[in-house]
C-alpha cells in the first residue's frame, strides 16, 4: 500500500505536478521501477484480515458453556475412573471428549469452507488494469498497480486505484459504490479547491468505481488500504460484531443446564446417601459415579455437535442456491427475518436496460425480453410486428440506427450475457437483435467519424458508411446517425420518417412526439430519440475519421426515425419471491438511488405494496419517530444515500424488526454491519461490502434471499425439533433415576443386597445417553419439515428457541417416559406397587432400561413438530428411520449378546416381555399425539 504525501491534496494540483511528486511522468513508470515499488509497498489490495491461528479457533469453539459443562463431566469421569483403580478404558469420558473434539473440528471446517467460498467470489470479481509501462500500454492485475503508475481508462474498466486525471474524453464514472451518487459522474481534469468534498472531486477517479463511458488517463496517488475504499474497510474491521439470537439462546441453555445438573446430581447423591448408608469406599465411588452419570444424562452432550452439523448442512444447501453464509450462527437469524431491505438495480431487476416501447410516426410497438438476454420479440397490439409495414420499417430503422450509433457490445460469457459499455446503448443492441433476420452491427457498415455524448450536448452522433442505411443508396452512402435526449434531437429535426419515405415534421407531428415522450416518462421509462440524414462522403477512404467538430457541424436538418423507451426490467423470479415473502409475513422494502417514478414502477411490477414513495430528501426532514411511522406506510424509498440506509436499519430495528439489508457498495458496509443480516452482492458487490456481510449472494437475486430465509426457517425448525427431542429424552432419564431413588421402597428396589439402591446402573444411563443423543438427534437435524414454514409469520426477536410451550412438552414427555420405565421396573420386582411375581432385580432393570431406550425412539418421531401429528410425512426422513433402526438393534444386542450383558448387567427378555416394553414405550407417542390434538383444537 502507498499514498502520495504532502500538504496539498492531489485534486488541487495539476496532473504533471502530481506525477512529479510521485516520482513518475505522464508516460508512466518503467517495468523495473514498477517492480521495485511493488516489492517496497506491497500489492494494491485491501489488507487481509490477520489470520486467527487454528489453536485459537479451536479454543474459541471450546468456550461454549455447554462444552465447558461437558469438559467438567469428562474431568469428573476421569477422577472416578482413577479412584476405581484405572482399570480398562474410561468409556464415558472418552465418548464425551470425542464428541467435544468432533464438534470443534466440524465448526472449524465449515467456517473455512465459507471463507473459501467468499474468497472465490472475490477472485471471480478481481479486476485488471491497463497501465503505461515505459510509455507502452500493459494489461496487469489490479493488485500489481503501484504509486505513480499511469492508468489508461476505457468503458467497462474498474478503476484500480485512487488516481489524478491527466486527460479525458467524455469520461463518466459510476461512483455509487463509494459516494452513493446514483448517476455516473462526468469527469474533468481541471484542478479543484483543497476543501472540495469527495463526491465533487471531478478531477479524481477512485478505486473500485467503474468507467461508464469515455476514456481517460490518470496518475495513481494511492493504492490498497490508503485509498478511499481502503480507509472505510479499515474502519469496518474495528467495528465489533454482536452475538446472534441463537448464540445468546445456547449460552442461556448452557448456563441453565449447568445449574440444573448440579442441583439434580446433588439431590440424587444426597438421597442415595440418606437411604443407603455407605459402608465402604467402593460404595462412595458408586454413588459418585451415579451422580456423574446422571449429570451426563441431564446434559445433552450431543447438542453442540448436532447444532454444528445442522447449521453446516443448511449452509451447504444455501450455497447450492447461490447464498454463501459467512457465519454459521447467523443462519438462525435468517429464519427470524421480518423485513428484507433490498436494492432495486441488479437485485429486483436484471441490472440491464431493456427497450420496452418504440414510438414512430406510424404508431407504437412493444418489445419484450429480459435485459441482456436475446429473448423476446417486437409486437404491435400483441401480434408479431410486420417488418414490411410502414411501422415495421420505422421501428427497424430506429433500432438499427440506435445500435450503430453506440459503443456498447453484448457477448455471451458462460451461462450469462454480459454488456460492455453504457447499459442504454447495450439495450439498443439487444433490441435490434430481436428484429427478424437482423444483425445489430453488420460488418460492412463502418464508422468514419463521431462526436461523443457529453452532459452539455446530451446526444451522440456518428458518421457511418455502408449499405442498408436510412437514406443511403443501394451501393452504400455516408449517413449521420444521432441519438440523445428527445427534446434536443427533436430540435435538430426538420423531417420525420414515414415508412420508406419522409415527411415534414410539422408542429402537429412534433406535438405528437412530445406527448408520446411524456407518456413514456410518466411510465418511468428512460427515453431516447434517434435521427439520421445522408451527408456528403467524408474522406477519400471509408475508414478515414472525421474530427468531432466536423461531425457536430453536420447535426442539422435531421430526419426523426423514432423514440425508444427503456427500463431496467424486473427479474422474472422477483415477483414470485416477493409474494412468497409476504405470505411468510416478511415485509419487503425497496431502497434505491433511482428516480421515485422508476422506483414506484418497479415496485408495482414486483408486488411491493405500501403507499407512495419516500424520497431521500423528505427522509432527511423526519426525526426517528416520524421515520418509523413513515416506514409503516411506505415500502419504497428512492433517491437515497448510503447514510439513509443506516437510518432505515436503525428505525426498523427500533420497531422490533429483524432486518436483512442488501448492499453492494463500499458505503453500504456500515448498514450491512448494523443490520441483523447483512447481504452483499457477489457479482456487483465490492470486497468491503462482502467483508461486512453475513451472507453473500452469488447471483445478486432477491429470490435467493427469500430462499435463504426459508432455509433459515427450516434450520430453526430442525434445531427446535432436536432440542425438543434431546431435552425431553434427557428429562425422562433424569426423572427415571430421581423418582426411582426417591421411591425405591415403594417400588421394591430395596432389600436386594445392594448398598446403593438405584433403578438403573451408571453404565446403563451412559448407554441410553450415548444411544439416543447421537444418531436420532442428528437425523432430526436434517429432517424435511412436515409443515409449510413459509405460511406463517416469522419468529419474534424476543421469542426464545426453547419457549414455554416447548418446556411443557419436554416435561410431559419426561414424566411419561419415567412413568413407563418405572412401571416396567415395578412389574418385574416383588414387593412393589404392582405384582412382580418371582421377578429379579436384573430382569426388572433390563426391562426399565429397554423401555427408557424405546420411549426415546418413539419420542424421535413425536418431536418432529410441536403441533403436527407424527404420522404426517412419516416415511419422508430415511435418516431418522435408519437411526432408530440402528439404535433398536444395538439395544437388542445389549440385552441378548452375552459379552454386552456382562458389561451392562442385563438379562435376556422373552417375546412377551419385549412386547410389554414396546407397549409401555409407545405411551410417549400416544401422550404427545393427544397433547398435539388438544393444542390444535384450542388453536382453532
Amino acid at each position: 500500500m502507498a499514498v502520495l504525501t504532502g500538504t496539498v491534496e492531489p485534486w488541487a494540483l495539476s496532473a504533471d505536478a502530481v506525477a512529479r511528486l510521485c516520482g513518475s511522468t505522464l508516460e508512466g513508470l518503467s517495468e523495473e521501477e514498477a517492480a521495485s515499488r511493488l516489492a517496497r509497498d506491497g500489492p494494491n489490495e485491501l489488507r487481509p484480515r490477520a489470520p486467527v491461528p487454528v489453536w485459537r479457533r479451536f479454543l474459541a469453539a471450546l468456550a461454549d458453556p455447554l462444552v465447558i459443562l461437558l469438559l467438567v463431566a469428562v474431568a469428573v469421569s476421569l477422577v472416578v475412573w482413577v479412584a476405581e483403580g484405572a482399570s480398562g478404558v474410561p468409556v464415558d469420558a472418552a465418548v464425551i471428549a470425542g464428541i467435544v473434539v468432533a464438534n470443534a473440528v466440524l465448526g472449524l471446517v465449515q467456517e473455512r469452507r465459507a471463507e473459501g467460498a467468499v474468497a472465490a467470489l472475490a477472485q471471480l470479481s478481481a479486476a485488471s488494469a491497463t497501465v503505461l509501462r515505459g510509455a507502452d500500454p500493459r494489461r496487469v492485475p489490479a493488485r500489481d498497480v503501484v504509486l505513480g503508475d499511469v492508468l489508461l481508462l476505457a468503458e467497462g474498466d474498474t478503476v484500480a486505484a485512487d488516481a489524478r486525471l491527466a486527460a479525458c474524453a467524455a469520461l463518466a464514472v459510476g461512483e455509487a459504490s463509494l459516494t452513493g451518487e446514483s448517476v455516473p459522474v462526468d469527469k474533468d481534469p481541471a484542478e479543484a479547491r483543497p476543501e472540495t468534498a469527495l463526491a465533487d472531486r471531478t478531477g479524481m477517479v477512485l478505486a473500485g468505481t467503474e468507467v461508464v463511458r469515455g476514456t481517460g488517463r490518470a496518475v495513481v496517488v494511492a493504492t490498497g488500504t490508503d485509498t478511499e475504499t481502503g480507509r472505510i474497510a479499515e474502519l469496518l474491521e474495528r467495528t465489533p460484531t454482536e452475538p446472534t439470537p441463537l448464540q445468546r439462546e445456547m449460552a442461556r441453555v448452557g448456563r441453565s443446564l449447568g445449574w440444573a445438573v448440579a442441583v439434580i446430581a446433588l439431590v440424587v447423591v444426597a438421597t442415595v446417601v440418606l437411604t443407603s448408608p455407605l459402608r465402604t469406599p467402593s460404595d462412595a465411588v458408586a454413588v459418585l459415579l451415579l451422580g456423574v452419570s446422571l449429570a451426563v444424562a441431564a446434559v445433552p452432550e450431543g447438542l453442540p455437535a448436532v447444532l454444528s452439523v445442522v447449521l453446516a448442512l443448511g449452509v451447504q444447501r444455501m450455497a447450492r442456491r447461490n447464498a454463501v453464509v459467512t457465519r454459521l450462527s447467523s443462519v438462525e437469524t435468517l429464519g427470524s427475518a421480518s423485513v428484507i431491505c433490498t436494492d432495486k438495480t441488479g437485485t429486483l431487476t436484471s441490472a440491464a436496460m431493456a427497450v420496452r416501447h418504440v414510438v414512430t410516426a406510424s404508431g407504437a410497438a412493444e418489445v419484450s425480453g429480459t435485459g441482456f438476454e436475446p429473448d423476446g420479440e417486437i409486437t404491435v397490439d400483441e401480434e408479431s410486428m410486420d417488418v414490411r409495414s410502414p411501422l415495421g420499417l420505422e421501428v427497424a430503422a430506429t433500432l438499427r440506427c440506435g445500435a450503430w450509433a453506440s459503443d456498447a457490445t453484448v457477448r455471451e460469457e458462460g451461462a450469462r450475457w454480459v454488456a460492455v459499455g453504457d447499459p442504454t446503448e447495450a439495450a439498443l443492441v439487444v433490441a435490434t437483435g430481436k428484429l427478424a433476420d437482423s444483425d445489430a452491427r453488420p460488418s460492412d457498415v463502418v464508422r468514419v467519424g463521431a462526436a461523443p455524448f457529453t452532459s452539455e450536448r446530451k446526444r451522440m452522433s456518428v458518421l457511418v458508411r455502408g449499405p442498408g442505411l436510412p437514406g443511403s443508396d443501394g451501393a452504400g452512402g455516408t449517413v449521420l446517425l444521432v441519438k440523445g435526449a428527445p427534446d434536443v434531437v427533436l430540435g435538430l429535426c426538420t423531417r420525420v420518417a414515414v415508412g420508406d419515405r419522409t415527411a415534414a415534421l410539422d408542429p402537429e407531428r412534433a406535438a405528437q412526439v412530445r406527448a408520446a415522450v411524456d407518456d413514456m416518462t410518466t411510465a418511468a421509462l428512460r427515453t431516447l430519440a434517434v435521427a439520421a440524414r445522408q451527408v456528403e462522403p467524408v474522406g477519400e477512404h471509408p475508414t478515414v475519421g472525421a474530427e468531432p467538430h466536423v461531425v457536430e457541424a453536420l447535426e442539422h436538418d435531421l430526419v426523426l426515425l423514432g423514440v425508444v423507451g427503456m427500463m431496467d426490467p424486473p427479474r422474472p423470479q422477483a415477483a414470485p419471491a416477493i409474494a412468497q415473502a409476504h405470505r411468510a409475513g416478511v415485509g419487503v422494502v425497496m431502497i434505491t438511488g433511482d428516480h421515485p417514478a422508476t422506483a414506484r414502477r418497479v415496485a408495482d411490477d414486483v408486488g411491493i405494496g405500501g403507499a407512495g414513495v419516500l424520497p431521500g430528501a423528505e427522509l432527511d426532514g423526519l426525526d426517528d419517530d416520524a421515520l418509523r411511522d413513515a416506514l409503516d406506510r411506505t415500502h419504497v424509498v428512492a433517491r437515497v444515500s448510503p447514510a439513509h440506509k443506516l437510518r432505515i436499519v436503525d428505525a426498523l430495528q427500533a420497531r422490533g424488526e429483524v432486518v436483512a439489508m442488501t448492499g453492494d457498495g463500499v458505503n453500504d458496509a456500515p448498514a450491512l454491519r448494523a443490520a441483523d443480516i447483512g447481504v452483499a452482492m457477489g457479482v456487483a458487490g465490492t470486497e468491503v461490502s462482502r467483508r461486512a456481510a453475513d451472507m453473500v449472494l452469488a447471483d445478486d437475486d432477491v429470490a435467493t434471499i427469500v430462499a435463504a430465509v426459508r432455509e433459515g426457517r427450516v434450520i430453526v425448525a430442525n434445531i427446535r425439533a432436536f432440542l425438543r427431542y434431546l431435552l425431553s429424552s434427557n428429562m425422562g432419564e433424569v426423572l427415571t433415576v430421581l423418582l426411582g431413588v426417591v421411591g425405591a421402597g415403594a417400588l421394591g428396589l430395596a432389600g436386594h443386597g445392594e448398598h446403593v439402591v438405584a433403578p438403573l446402573l451408571a453404565t446403563q444411563i451412559l448407554w441410553v445417553n450415548l444411544l439416543t443423543d447421537s444418531a436420532p438427534a442428528l437425523a432430526l437435524g436434517v429432517d424435511t419439515p412436515v409443515e409449510d414454514l413459509m405460511d406463517r409469520p416469522p419468529r419474534r426477536p424476543d421469542q426464545r428457541v426453547i419457549d414455554a410451550a416447548m418446556w411443557r412438552g419436554v416435561l410431559l414427555v419426561g414424566v411419561v417416559t419415567a412413568g413407563a420405565s418405572l412401571v416396567a421396573l415395578d412389574l418385574y420386582l416383588p414387593g412393589g406397587l404392582l405384582d412382580g411375581g418371582a421377578g429379579d432385580l436384573t430382569t426388572a432393570r433390563t426391562a426399565a432400561f429397554t423401555v427408557l431406550v424405546l420411549a426415546q425412539l418413539f419420542n424421535a418421531f413425536a418431536a418432529r413438530s410441536e403441533s403436527v401429528t407424527a404420522f404426517r410425512g412419516l416415511t419422508r426422513n430415511a435418516w431418522l428411520w435408519g437411526a432408530v433402526a440402528l439404535s433398536a438393534a444395538l439395544q437388542v444386542a445389549v440385552v441378548h449378546v452375552p459379552v454386552l450383558q456382562r458389561a451392562f448387567s442385563t438379562a435376556p427378555l422373552d417375546a412377551q416381555q419385549w412386547a410389554l416394553c414396546v407397549g409401555l414405550a409407545a405411551a410417549v407417542l400416544i401422550a404427545t399425539e393427544v397433547r398435539k390434538a388438544l393444542a390444535r383444537v384450542w388453536t382453532r
